[in-house]
């Protein structure tokens, strides 16, 4: 597999991530009514910064 090719995936992998763990926080704010706790919130922000140092990278 082409090094592009293996970023390109990894980038799919970490936003599927992503949109889970955000789909269930929403789940959980609009329908239980319970807010997420902050090292939750940190959690998704480090793996965001982190698939933005993927993308960036060359």
């Amino acid at each position: 597999m082409t090094d592009i090719r293996q970023k390109k995936e990894n980038v799919k992998m970490h936003l599927k991530n992503l949109r889970q763990n955000l789909k269930k926080m929403h789940l959980e704010v609009t329908e239980e009514l319970i807010m997420p706790q902050p090292e939750d919130v940190k959690k998704l922000m480090n793996k965001m910064d982190q698939l933005l140092k993927l993308i960036e990278s060359k």
